[in-house]
């Protein structure tokens, strides 16, 4: 596990690229000045050379060739003579070389051409090896013969060696100091994803208060803010969700106990009068009806995670369902004192929808409405908006929304104020099941509120179906 780090790859991965790189660099530079050192040491032989055959060509001094042997020997740098037959004359300490004999013709023959000669001359097995510079000795068109300096290989390698000793010194030290680098940089790139990772971990397990540190702007400060935003969602969403199943057991068992304790009061006769049992009857049906909501919420959320909603769409006289909702909601409005006003106009198209889901996402915004106001009014408006598209909205006079609550108010399972839901009752599902239905059917739902003033939400729904909702 530990040779699978990141930063162990990432170090690798970089010092890989670095030998990469260098590896050749070092090859093409070793080349570079051998080549370079050769050239130098081949154009100061042919100095030489051509300095020597020109002192020698002009000097009428017979003993000028000696001269230049003994010149060179005291110089230490090897050098030979020959004449115009290709005789050696003279030798100033090259090894394997010796006067009276003969350089061969193809060599002789090309200095009687006037051309310099460079090659590489080999004096037996321990004389050593050594660059050849010829140069032509000649007077007034006459040939005169030739000089050879020579230049050992071996000085040439031991100064390539020091060279190359250098630059390998060179080489070693940057490596080194890339591969230190290289290992603090990794480990600084890869710690804070470690973290991350030991945090995700953490959440994973189900400690959302795991949080990780955002000390940078970049990718990877992004990356940590993203997990610490998880983090905070997950949170919200189990606690609305702890709260979502204690409601739901509470709104399961009041309706079950009522049930249960009226049906046994009804089959044992103990009520006092026929008007008494239909009392009891009316709460049981009150309380059945209630489960049935509650149990058709529960269904329409599970299909809705499924993705399986089905919609029975067609052509629905918007208008007509608002009506028959509102006339439903008016005796509950009364018995409240809240005043209920509707403003319908009479020029709005059909719309494509299903007739009873329609009703349903009024019936929860209205329900929401007049439970959550305690006096004023609760408006309905419908009206054409524009050629495309038509607008509902409905607004109360209640207790409003806090500012901090507002963004999570459809989110399922989420209750503003848990002691506000608990004086209202609720699951939490009412407008999360509303704006899914909604959006199901090609619509859109906004929401403004200020608290103690009041809420209103806006709904729109195409006039005109686009291609998604003719599918479904």
């Amino acid at each position: 596990m530990r040779w699978n780090r990141i930063s162990i790859k990432m170090g690798a991965s970089i010092i890989f690229l670095l030998l990469t790189i260098l590896l050749p660099l070092g090859f093409v530079i070793d080349q570079v000045v051998y080549g370079f050192y050769v050239d130098e040491e081949k154009q100061e032989m042919e100095k030489l050379s051509s300095r020597y055959a020109s002192a020698i060509a002009h000097s009428n001094n017979r003993m000028m060739v000696q001269m230049v042997s003994t010149m060179a020997d005291f110089s230490q740098i090897p050098l030979y003579v020959t004449n115009e037959k290709g005789q050696v004359i003279a030798n100033a300490s090259v090894p394997g070389i010796t006067v009276g004999s003969y350089i061969s013709e193809e060599d002789q023959m090309a200095l009687s051409r006037g051309e310099t000669i460079t090659t590489e001359y080999r004096a037996g097995d321990e004389g050593g090896r050594f660059l050849v510079s010829g140069q032509a000795i000649e007077g007034e068109d006459t040939f005169m013969g030739g000089v050879f300096v020579l230049s050992s290989v071996e000085s040439i390698d031991q100064s390539i060696q020091q060279i190359r000793l250098m630059l390998t010194l060179s080489g070693a030290g940057a490596f080194f100091l890339a591969l230190g680098l290289t290992l603090v940089l990794s480990r600084k790139l890869s710690d804070p994803l470690v973290h991350m990772e030991r945090a995700t971990r953490h959440i994973a397990k189900g400690d959302l208060e795991t949080r990780v540190d955002v000390s940078t702007r970049d990718e990877t400060g992004s990356l940590a803010q993203a997990i610490n935003d998880l983090a905070v969602d997950l949170k919200r969403y189990r606690d609305s969700r702890r709260e979502f199943f204690a409601n739901v057991s509470h709104e399961l068992r009041t309706p079950i106990t009522y049930l249960g304790g009226y049906a046994r009061i009804v089959k044992e006769g103990l009520y006092q009068s026929e008007e008494e049992k239909k009392q009891y009857l009316t709460i049981m049906h009150k309380e059945a009806t209630r489960l049935k909501r509650l149990i058709e919420d529960l269904f329409d959320l599970a299909k809705m995670e499924e993705g399986k909603m089905d919609l029975e769409m067609e052509a629905i006289d918007i208008k007509e369902v608002l009506e028959n909702v509102v006339e439903r909601m008016q005796l509950r409005a009364e018995e409240k004192g809240i005043d209920m006003i509707s403003t319908l106009e009479n020029n709005v198209p059909f719309l494509y929808g299903d007739g009873m889901r329609l009703e349903q996402i009024f019936y929860n915004l209205l329900e929401n409405a007049l439970c959550y106001t305690e006096k004023g009014t609760v408006t309905v408006d419908l009206k054409l908006e524009s050629e495309e598209r038509v607008l509902i909205s409905i607004e109360d006079t209640g207790i409003g929304i806090p500012a901090e609550e507002q963004p999570y108010i459809f989110e399922r399972f989420y209750r503003v104020e848990k002691s506000r839901a608990r004086k209202y009752g609720g699951t939490g599902l009412g407008l999360a099941i509303t704006k899914e239905l909604i959006e199901w059917q090609g619509g859109s739902i906004d929401m403004s509120s200020q608290e103690g003033k009041g809420t209103r939400f806006d709904i729109r729904f195409p006039i005109i179906p686009d291609e998604k909702e003719e599918q479904t």
